[in-house]
């Protein structure tokens, strides 16, 4: 056995049986492990990007890891931008670049890169396995890190000559490493907190606090003592919808987040960090948080959040309290393409079980209001700020919900960054619906001149326009294997989203906005 195919069985039993991939020569052998062992499933990316994105949206569906397999530290630093994302949303990934032999290396052939260096950037934990006898413990022990709570990217460097000699022994999966609970004092400090009441404490949830489970605890809570429930602005994955708490998430823009977070007295963190502008802007604060709000952890993002929030709803003696009420279901939007309408016909349409993949960036910062007594669904953030994390991350939460529809709410700028995502879902015979929200231009760019004081002339103008040429998506899709419309009314996109919901496969609608 070589070391690729110890490789692949340690994977295995380890539970990892998923592979992204966009293999080059290095990885040959990996590649045919790969075909040798049977029981991973492949998934070929066209860009290293829709690779390790399809593996951050595969991963926050199923709750562990997939692989990834890239081609050296070029095939890495192309998929760094969705290795960023995944960072921030604690995404588990093992995550597996090849590089050239051990021997090769000095002499410094044209692939040769600090992929250690450049993987440190977006990874808790890199080694690179230096013999094939160890390839397979170095397997075992990178799903051990990308499990370790809340989940971070694992990277194991694998040179070629690690893969194809002899000698390669299988590893037993490693026990998960168990989770840390919050400090007793922790509880106690926020339960006296809400004990003593008062209109300014904001319970601020992010991570898996924003499960089914954890906005229920968290909405007991919130019905027993009156505190404010807030979700982190972009997250991982929030379950919403009819009968389950609809948060407001702290808002993008500055001005608006001051004002939404005026009133706090006392911020209690619970899977969430104090939130923070994206940018710093001439004269305007960093956070929205008010200087004098004193700040609470209930619960960091790396300690237990579900028990954290059990033992606070204990210790409250909360009682159990009814599911809440959304109000009704939006009616299908009728007339012009606004926000508003786009966000009520996708309520109104969206099957129960139905997984949103946002990157919706500025066009979409009002669907949250019309969607939250759409049925049970699933909210998906490209949580890294770094664009072109939509597509992959649609096709990835397919491909780990089979049987789910995944509606990718989508800005057509950073569409343009991983579009290859398209090809994959017509390969894989996803069940994806792309809604392309054509303005044709950079708009959050626009907002950002703006928000810095700058004062655009026709040059700067012209680098946030993408109607020179304009864009064909509809036939741009077809050529990836993907039905494709488009439309300019809420009339026409109620009929697109209606069939494409009726239909198997992928299926992409553009909205000329």
């Amino acid at each position: 056995m070589n070391g690729a195919e110890s490789l692949v069985h340690s994977l295995l039993k380890s539970g990892v049986d998923t592979c992204f991939s966009n293999p080059g020569t290095s990885e040959m052998h990996f590649v045919a492990a790969l075909d040798r062992v049977p029981g991973m499933h492949c998934v070929l990316g066209l860009f290293e990007g829709v690779v390790t994105g399809a593996a951050d949206g595969y991963a926050r569906m199923v709750g562990k890891p997939a692989a990834t397999l890239l081609h050296c530290g070029p095939g890495l630093a192309n998929g760094m931008a969705n290795l960023h994302n995944a960072r921030r949303a604690n995404t588990p990934i093992v995550n597996i670049p090849g590089d050239q032999a051990t021997y090769h290396r000095p002499l410094d052939a044209p692939l040769t890169a600090d992929t250690e260096g450049w993987a440190r950037g977006v990874s808790g934990w890199v080694r690179t396995a230096m013999d094939s006898k160890t390839v397979g413990a170095d397997a075992a022990a990178a799903v051990q890190a990308a499990m370790i709570a809340p989940g971070q990217i694992a990277t194991l460097i694998l040179p070629s000559d690690s893969s194809w000699n002899e000698g390669g022994i299988v590893a037993e999966a490693l026990p998960r490493l168990p989770t840390p609970t919050a400090d007793p004092k922790q509880i106690d400090d926020v339960a006296d907190v809400l004990r003593r009441g008062g209109s300014g404490n904001v319970l601020l949830l992010g991570g898996v606090a924003l499960s089914e489970e954890g906005l229920e605890l968290a909405w007991r809570i919130s019905q027993a003592t009156g505190v404010r429930l807030v979700a982190q602005g972009s997250n991982a994955r929030m379950a919403r919808g009819q009968g389950r708490a609809s948060l407001d998430r702290v808002p993008y823009v500055v001005d608006v987040a001051v004002k939404a977070m005026a009133d706090t007295r006392n911020l209690i963190l619970c899977g969430s960090k104090k939130p923070v502008t994206f940018f710093a802007y001439p004269n305007k604060p960093q956070t929205s948080i008010p200087d004098d709000a004193q700040i609470y952890n209930l619960a960091r993002p790396e300690q237990d959040i579900i028990e954290a929030l059990t033992r606070l709803a204990d210790t409250l003696h909360c009682p159990k309290v009814a599911a809440p009420n959304n109000g009704s279901r939006p009616e299908v939007g009728r007339g012009a393409l606004t926000p508003e309408s786009v966000a009520a016909t996708l309520g109104a349409l969206m099957p129960d079980g139905a997984v949103i993949a946002d990157e919706s960036v500025t066009y979409g910062r009002g669907f949250f209001s019309n969607t939250k007594a759409a049925p049970h669904h699933d909210w998906l953030n490209v949580t890294g700020g770094a664009i072109g994390g939509g597509p992959p991350m649609a096709t990835g939460a397919a491909i780990g919900a089979p049987g789910r529809r995944v509606i990718n709410m989508q800005a057509d700028g950073s569409a343009m960054y991983t579009i290859q995502a398209l090809w994959t879902q017509a390969r894989e015979k996803l069940d994806v619906t792309t809604v392309i929200l054509s303005n044709r231009k950079y708009a959050i760019l626009l907002g950002e001149l703006a928000n810095v004081g700058a004062n655009p002339g026709r040059t700067a103008l012209d680098m946030m326009d993408l109607g020179n040429p304009d864009i064909n998506w509809p036939q741009l899709a077809n050529s990836m294997g993907v039905e494709a419309a488009r439309t300019d009314t809420a009339d026409g996109f109620a009929d697109l989203l209606a069939h494409s919901l009726k239909r198997s496969g992928p299926f992409l609608i553009e909205l000329l906005i």
